[in-house]
């Protein structure tokens, strides 16, 4: 599948097929299985666990608002639950989606980035990449999940 990107760019993104969690981390080499499992632990921790399930949703782990608390769904395929945040191994990187920093929440996240003393983030419009586990401040993205 190829997706647009801005500037007239393209990439692909690598969807997984697993009907479950379980399966997808199956799918995993163990490198990227311990580093998708730490982010997933982090984001487990925090997320709350009255409005948010986790499931597999967009060829990815998902977190999202069920059908049994928003009926409608996504306005883009309603047969979805609205996502909140999602984690993924595409081809060359792992990625945490994390709606809650899309738009307004960029500003404070790269900011408190920046004090983690981490390299600066590879971010798309809600997503986070990173090759290793090291790359990313859990801490912080607990944070983003709690916000």
């Amino acid at each position: 599948m190829w997706r647009f990107l801005s500037r007239g760019r393209y990439h692909s993104a690598m969807q997984s097929k697993a009907k479950t969690v379980e399966q997808y981390l199956a799918e995993l080499p163990e490198d990227r299985r311990k580093a998708i499992n730490a982010v997933r632990e982090v984001i487990l921790k925090n997320l709350d666990k009255s409005g948010y399930e986790e499931g597999m949703g967009y060829g990815m782990i998902s977190y999202h608002i069920p059908h049994r608390i928003y009926p409608a769904g996504y306005h883009c395929d309603p047969s979805m639950p609205v996502p909140y945040a999602g984690l993924a191994s595409q081809k060359n990187y792992m990625s945490v989606y994390l709606m809650s920093i899309y738009g307004d929440g960029e500003t404070w996240f790269r900011d408190e980035w920046a004090k983690t003393g981490k390299k600066k983030p590879d971010m798309g419009k809600c997503c986070v990449r990173f090759k290793s586990i090291d790359d990313i401040p859990l801490e912080l993205i607990g944070r983003a999940i709690k916000s």
